[in-house]
């Protein structure tokens, strides 16, 4: 059994990314490289992260890869347009509620659309929120179109107060996302945002101490040149690639820029912190349907209502 550890150590603020577009073909043995997935990752223990892993030396930022909205994953939650409030959705298919109260809400996906709202359109940024300034690590998420291709991710293994993180990694993963170009006005329409809070990180007894569609894992490995290298993948990633343990764990491998080949002596050397993650997704659509009162003439080139959250 793992260790548990309410929030991951506190160490130098790091930054990660997410991505992923196509599976990867994974053999069960890993000794394959993925060149197309492999991805460099800070020699830092944590921080902030993108969803497919990569890292800039000279930022100290540590991307991570993002391979979890597929075309399949509907929101959590939904718009009220009449009154602006929001109501829960189904679970996708037909899975029961959990009885545990979350602390995400649309809200967050909806103050993340505000702060880019602004910035792309050159308003002020909107007051604070309503919801919890309560520290957490955190991943904003962007993806496009109906199919949902990724579009920017980057977020942070440190606990950050919600207001201040929300704020700067909505701005960081769109802008700064270093696999794409920054998003711009025209693309507004066709966006989704996920906010994703990571929490119950555990320190796992082993590489296989993890449960594939429950836990997101962090490796932490010693590559062939000696430098330490980590990896994550939030805990949607291998179940939606359909990968088991042994493909996932190589999959992180490859994607810290372990070149190699991986045996099973190699994965015993591997530190596993894994951890849950909770997270809702809107549209642009149910974000103007939330915000419907706070634009003029029906028109939605106008800037949020500043006073919405005050």
């Amino acid at each position: 059994m793992g260790k548990r550890r309410c929030v991951p150590p506190l160490e130098p603020k790091l930054a990660a990314g997410c991505c992923g577009v196509k599976k990867p073909k994974l053999s069960g043995s890993g000794t394959h490289s993925h060149g197309n997935q492999a991805t460099t990752v800070p020699g830092s223990s944590s921080g902030p992260l993108q969803n497919h892993q990569h890292v800039d030396s000279s930022s100290g930022r540590e991307n991570v890869s993002d391979l979890t909205l597929g075309p399949g994953n509907s929101p959590i939650t939904r718009m009220n347009p009449a009154s602006g409030a929001l109501s829960p959705l189904p679970r996708p298919n037909g899975t029961a509620n959990t009885t545990k109260n979350l602390v995400v809400t649309a809200e967050m996906c909806c103050y993340c659309f505000d702060v880019l709202y602004c910035h792309l359109y050159g308003f002020p940024q909107p007051r604070l929120p309503r919801f919890t300034n309560d520290p957490y690590p955190l991943f904003v998420t962007w993806k496009t179109g109906r199919d949902k291709r990724l579009r920017g991710c980057i977020g942070t293994f440190s606990a950050m107060n919600l207001h201040s993180g929300l704020r700067e990694y909505t701005l960081t993963s769109a802008l700064k996302d270093s696999r794409f170009p920054p998003l711009t006005r025209e693309e507004l329409p066709k966006l989704f945002c996920s906010v994703s809070l990571l929490t119950n990180f555990e320190d796992a007894s082993d590489y296989l101490d993890w449960e594939v569609g429950v836990h997101g894992i962090r490796i932490e490995f010693i590559n062939e040149k000696g430098v330490k290298r980590t990896a994550t993948y939030l805990p949607e990633v291998a179940k939606e690639q359909d990968w088991d343990q042994i493909q996932t764990i190589d999959s992180l491998l490859r994607k810290g820029g372990f070149k190699a080949p991986i045996t099973s002596e190699f994965r015993k050397t591997i530190k596993l912190t894994r951890y849950r993650s909770e997270k809702v997704t809107i549209s642009y659509a149910e974000y103007i349907a939330s915000r419907q009162h706070c634009f003029q003439n029906g028109t939605l080139h106008a800037p949020p209502l500043y006073n919405h959250y005050s």
